[in-house]
Parts: structure tokens; sequence; C-alpha cells
């Protein structure tokens, strides 16, 4: 089990009982004791839990706040389910491109079993995340935004401009019938609309929240996207859109 999904379980096993403890989380993970306490030590740096003797209590005083890191442990199962479907698409050999949502960072531990992939990202949190794995991970550069740890700007757009990929998996804030596919943040948007321009297909992952909402700015029309990824089987009037605009839609 990669350290990742790990401290997916870890955060998961904290938001239900609010108390975890070393000897029974090592024992769980069939890892030594040291292991989960770097494993906690590094959650604790992310200002999601307290270290205590013996183990760890749930840090209550981040609850209000949607930083990355508390972002990526919210329906992380949800989030799992997505990665893996899309993961199906993936052979061997691919290039990828890969936008700083949460949902796209599940896609990572989906990689292990593959073979010479090339990731290119503007996400800062999966290049750490992809040391453990066996591909190659391409930054794109760029300006930080430390609350969704991407990576943006004219250096990150112009990287990613200069290469070609099979897949874009990017995510979103909104799905509107309307206006498309919706993103907050202009900075990002230009990022994913870059992505999804370089890439011969783009796959949406998008869980059951995102659908009938819309957001700040549009990212691209439903005539651009080539898959849609989500968690569970939508309405059928989402159904007969991603007919007509020949989506292939995966649930």
């Amino acid at each position: 089990m990669l350290g990742i999904e790990r401290r997916r379980r870890i955060m998961e096993r904290l938001n239900e009982e609010k108390k975890v403890y070393v000897p029974q989380l090592a024992q769980e993970f069939k890892v030594t004791e040291e292991t989960i306490r770097r494993d906690l030590e590094r959650l604790e740096n992310e200002d999601l839990l307290r270290r205590s003797y013996g183990g760890a209590v749930l840090n209550e005083r981040t609850a209000g706040t949607l930083s990355f890191a508390r972002r990526s442990f919210i329906n992380s199962d949800n989030k799992m389910s997505i990665a893996a479907k899309a993961a199906r698409l993936i052979e061997d050999g691919a290039t990828i491109m890969m936008d700083a949502s949460t949902t796209s960072l599940a896609l990572l531990p989906q990689l292990k079993g593959k073979k010479d992939i090339t990731v290119i990202t503007n996400s800062a949190r999966a290049l750490i995340e992809a040391a453990e794995l066996p591909c190659t991970m391409l930054s794109s550069g760029g300006t930080l935004r430390p609350h969704s740890l991407a990576l943006t700007g004219p250096s990150a757009c112009s990287m990613i401009a200069n290469h070609f990929a099979d897949f874009a998996f990017l995510s979103c804030k909104g799905l509107d019938r309307e206006q498309g596919v919706m993103e907050s943040s202009e900075e990002e948007n230009a990022v994913k609309q870059i992505m999804l321009h370089q890439a011969r297909q783009l796959v949406l992952l998008a869980d059951h929240s995102k659908f009938n909402q819309t957001a700040f700015v549009k990212t691209c029309g439903f005539d651009e996207v080539d898959c849609l990824v989500t968690d569970v089987d939508p309405d059928t009037i989402w159904e007969r859109l991603c007919a007509k605009q020949q989506i292939r839609l995966m649930y």
C-alpha cells in the first residue's frame, strides 16, 4: 500500500473515531510503528491532526477550513472510486496531464501497476506523492497558489503548451447544462484550458455534487469533453446530454 493511501485511511478513521493508536494502525496496515509515526507527523504538519501519547486525535480547529490538505480527505471514497474507473483508460506507455484538483490526485495511486507512464502536472502535491511511484513526473513550474497547491501563471502555461499528451484528466467546480464545465479560479482555469487542448482526449472527473452547479469562469463546453467519470448514475437529462455530445459516461 502506498503512503498516500495509508494516510487517507488514517484520516478516514480519525474522522469516524476522533482518535487513533499507533500499535493498532501498524498492525492493521502491516507496517512498523515507526512508519505510522512518520505518517502521523506528516499529517500533523498539514494541520490535520494533533499527535498525542501513543496515537493522534483529530484537529478540530481545521474543521471549517477547506484547504487542499483537508479536501483531500473529504469524500475520499468517492474520489478513489472515480480515479479507479478513470485509470482503466490508461495503458502502458501513456502520457497524461493532470490538474491540481484533489480528485485528480487520487488517480496517482492507480498508476502503481502501470509501466512507462509520464505525468505532466501543475500540482505541487502530486510531485511529492509520486515519489513512491514508477512513473516520470514533469512539473509545469509557475507561481504557487497556497490554498490549492496549484502552479499557475505564464511559466506554467508555457511549459504545458509545449507538450502533448494522450489524456488530460481534469476536475471542475461545477457542471451546468447550458454553461458547460466551470471553475472558480481564473488562474487555474487558464492552465486547464491549455491542458485540454494539448491532449488527444479530455477526461472529466466529477463527483455527483458538481452536477447542476455553476462557478466563476467557464473552462469548456461539453463538445470538448470525451469522457465523463463520476461516482453515481446521473439523471436521465444528463445521460441524454452525454449521448448527444458523444461523451463516454463512466460511473
